[in-house]
């Protein structure tokens, strides 16, 4: 029997913009379960990335409820917030973001250095690095990597807290074709390795054909007549 990893309910965003109240999310229910591989897709203006905020925890919703791990994160403060992110989501951004003069191992040590973990973070920051297959970059820095390779340890940041979830943002937007599926494959596969719940946030039909299903947003609320 599957676990339910994400369970949002009724959530609703509301944006003041002046004089002019915005609801980015209109009540959107939806639930993931662990291990499942899900694509977000929808147009600007959806709402999606507002729900990619709040399922990553780096925003909290007007109302409703969010469960995360089980967890109810909806009405955490800001350090409550930074602390269930750091513990159990992964980000993985289009742009990389990672830290131009700090090495591929110092990059991955990051996330275990904000979790307050003192030891064995560069063994663990090297395993992680060698599971995407950059056992020979560890002390590279960005600058010397292509960008498949800093897509490459921005995953393995993304995984070294064994988070309960990873978060791709357009993963696979600033490569070419051929590194992007790649990188897909790679996801992919380390999905099945470990388990760990994967939710990509794409506009290419070609990624989100991969998964395991998705989920389309449309005016702040799941378009059910696409599930």
């Amino acid at each position: 029997m599957s676990e339910t990893v994400i369970i949002a309910e009724n959530l609703v965003k509301t944006y003041q913009m002046g004089d002019v109240e915005v609801q980015a999310l209109r009540g959107l229910n939806m639930s993931i379960q662990r291990g499942e591989v899900v694509a977000i897709v929808g147009p600007s203006g959806s709402g999606k990335s507002t729900l990619m905020n709040i399922l990553g925890c780096l925003d909290r919703p007007t109302s409703g409820t969010y469960i995360l791990d089980g967890e109810s994160v909806a009405g955490m403060n800001d350090d409550q917030l930074a602390n269930v992110r750091n513990r159990k989501v992964g980000f993985i951004f289009q742009s990389f973001n990672l830290l131009s003069r700090a090495t591929a191992l110092s990059n991955v040590e990051l996330p275990l250095r904000y979790s307050g973990m003192r030891t064995g973070r560069k063994e663990r920051a090297r395993q992680s690095l060698i599971s995407v297959g950059l056992e020979e970059r560890i002390f590279h820095k960005p600058f010397e990597l292509s960008g498949g390779q800093q897509q490459r340890v921005a995953i393995a940041r993304a995984l070294v807290n064994n988070p309960a979830i990873i978060m791709a943002d357009e993963p696979t937007g600033n490569l070419d074709s051929k590194v992007g599926q790649e990188i897909m494959d790679l996801l992919l596969n380390l999905n099945k390795q470990s388990g760990t719940t994967l939710i990509i946030v794409t506009h290419d039909p070609r990624i989100a054909a991969q998964t395991q299903r998705t989920i389309r947003i449309r005016d702040g609320m799941v378009d059910t007549e696409t599930l």
